[in-house]
């Protein structure tokens, strides 16, 4: 009997490109563009990534420890929601973030320059400085594939 030979693993880059396909184009775009974004806002850390039943989330954080994480994005077959974890204990004079639960506040995103308004940037800020323990302060990401569900549901719109 004559076993196949291992194929190497993909890269993180790789895998993330295969969760992104299965959107819409437009959907994989603005995901591509608004991670590409919170990669240069979040000074450095870790970036979680779960291609989960519900979506594909980015997660960000300051050491490899998830419930660490202060920031990510969810994608769904739609939209791209910014979620800052610990939202809730956050100032929010402007009132841009939207949710009722104990922890967790967001923003839906209409486009991945939303992340460019002085608004969202500063809650991004605070985000970052509510972190415990601080992130490294670097620009430099470590990229870690967290889970991936074998079942998930659609990635685009029915």
């Amino acid at each position: 009997m004559t076993r196949e030979p291992k194929r190497p693993a993909a890269s993180p880059d790789q895998e993330i490109r295969s969760f992104l396909a299965k959107y819409t184009p437009e959907i994989a775009r603005f995901g591509r563009e608004a991670r590409a974004r919170m990669r240069k806002l979040v000074p450095g850390g870790v970036e979680f990534v779960y291609d989960n039943y519900n979506g594909l989330v980015f997660g960000y954080g300051p050491t490899e420890r998830p419930s660490e994480a202060v920031l990510s994005l969810l994608l769904v077959p739609r939209w791209v929601t910014l979620c800052f974890l610990k939202g809730a204990a956050m100032p929010d004079p402007k009132k841009l973030l939207k949710g009722s639960g104990n922890v967790v506040r967001s923003i839906r995103l209409r486009a991945a320059t939303d992340l460019d308004s002085p608004d969202i940037r500063q809650l991004l800020g605070r985000a970052v400085v509510m972190a415990s323990p601080p992130f490294p302060g670097t620009s430099r990401f470590h990229t870690i594939i967290k889970s991936v569900s074998a079942k998930q549901r659609p990635r685009r719109p029915a």
